[in-house]
């Protein structure tokens, strides 16, 4: 990276001290109105959030692609990810070009949901780069050479046309989850090569695998999915700042696969630090049967994702192994579809020492949930036995045979029974005690 000049430099600091200012502000505000308690409290607080955010996107807008590349980085990533998604999608694409490589991984993860029109975009290999370019009728194709093509969401019309105009046959995405084991790799008598894989999408409040179909027809990667994922705007961002990263359609799809390794690797890392909070306070407390079902449903959130991610890791593989064994790859793209194998398989035994280690944390945990149900039970077992002599007294008492119980006649007979029964709850509880039953 350049080094910038002195007044540059000190626009961009004016340019972030105003976005920490009004974030800090956001911040402030929002606290205050989430700890009131008002009548129709949350809808008070969504206008509140907002109104706040109002201003700081108008700030956004006005500050160049380069700068604002700058003020992310020097952004904490709490606020990094607030300003990103303040940032209009059509200006996203520009700033990330401009990001360093691990800040610009962290948002295209974070940003991945934002986009649900319909996308329709066509690559061309320009000067071994990726060249993109929107597409918006077929009219926009006419002059194109593209190696990859690319829809998201597309609806049944700009299927047809794009079908029409390459002389294919495009799936329609809601239908790819209906599809059996067997028909989800195949080669159609032209000789078009159909892979329908499930790609990973790891959001915070929840995970799923989406699928996608690609279709290889005349050295020409078509992709069509429901939804943007962040493994293929990464890739696209990479293609276009890298040169000689592809150089065919074929290179897309296996570097799309790659990513997809990554990616997965990357969400078993947040996987590992989640149960290592989890194992901490679980190992480290004494739990409440509260605290211990919160604990056990996040638990249950990181099986599922891990279950998710050694799903999609096994259907890449499954995608790789076709094209080695349909020998569709050159003898340098196999070896790249070799190695993305073995590190698919080095992912295998991190998922299945996952596994191990979640079934461990929710023994402990459900462990400390029957210990606290042993307390409650011992209680009323204790409290139980020790009423047992008195009831034994009271019940004799309660016979009234005369001449057998002198004390019946006396008048201090019932306070003589009283003490009797305190006597006889006494000594159960100090022999419990000395036994070190109660402790």
């Amino acid at each position: 990276m350049n080094p910038e000049p002195i007044d540059r430099i000190e626009v961009i600091q004016a340019h972030l001290a105003e976005v920490q200012s009004l974030l800090a502000r956001h911040r402030l505000v929002e606290d205050l109105v989430h700890r009131q308690e008002t009548p129709r409290h949350e809808v008070v607080e969504g206008m509140v959030h907002q109104q706040n955010l109002v201003a700081l996107q108008k700030k956004l807008e006005a500050i160049p692609t380069e700068d604002m590349a700058r003020i992310l980085e020097a952004l904490s990533e709490e606020d990094r990810l607030l300003t990103w998604g303040q940032i209009r999608e059509e200006l996203a694409d520009g700033i990330l070009l401009s990001l360093s490589d691990e800040v610009r991984t962290e948002l295209v993860g974070e940003g991945h949901h934002r986009s649900t029109r319909s996308m329709l975009n066509a690559f061309e290999l320009r000067n071994g780069r990726l060249r993109q370019i929107p597409v918006g009728n077929a009219h926009d194709l006419i002059d194109l050479k593209p190696i990859w093509v690319d829809l998201v969401a597309p609806t049944d019309d700009v299927r047809e046309w794009v079908g029409k105009f390459f002389g294919l046959e495009l799936p329609d995405p809601a239908e790819l989850t209906d599809l059996e084991a067997s028909a989800r790799f195949y080669v159609e008598d032209n000789g078009e090569v159909h892979l329908h894989s499930d790609f990973l999408l790891d959001m915070h409040d929840e995970s799923h695998n989406v699928p996608v179909a690609f279709i290889l027809h005349k050295d020409i990667l078509f992709s069509v999915r429901s939804e943007e994922l962040p493994v293929f705007r990464l890739q696209r961002l990479r293609a276009r700042t890298q040169p000689g990263l592809v150089s065919d359609g074929k290179d897309v799809l296996l570097d799309l696969y790659a990513a997809d390794a990554e990616y997965s690797a990357d969400a078993l890392e947040d996987v590992y630090a989640e149960l290592e909070e989890v194992g901490r306070h679980v190992l480290n407390t004494q739990l409440s049967d509260e605290e211990a079902g919160k604990i056990l449903a996040d638990i249950a959130r990181e099986e599922d994702l891990n279950g998710r991610i050694r799903r999609n890791v096994l259907d890449t593989r499954r995608g790789l192994s076709f094209l080695l064994r349909g020998k569709f790859l050159s003898p340098d793209q196999q070896e790249d579809a070799r190695q993305i194998m073995r590190d698919i398989e080095s992912l295998d035994g991190h998922t299945s020492f996952l596994f191990g280690k979640i079934n461990f944390l929710m023994d402990t945990t459900v462990g400390f949930i029957n210990i606290n149900q042993n307390k409650i039970v011992k209680i009323f077992s204790v409290a139980s036995v020790a009423l047992l002599p008195p009831t034994l007294i009271a019940s004799i008492y309660g016979m009234n045979f005369k001449g057998v119980f002198p004390e019946l006649n006396w008048e201090y007979g019932y306070p003589f029974s009283l003490g009797l029964m305190l006597v006889s709850v006494v000594i159960p509880f100090w022999y419990f005690r000395k036994k070190g039953w109660l402790r």
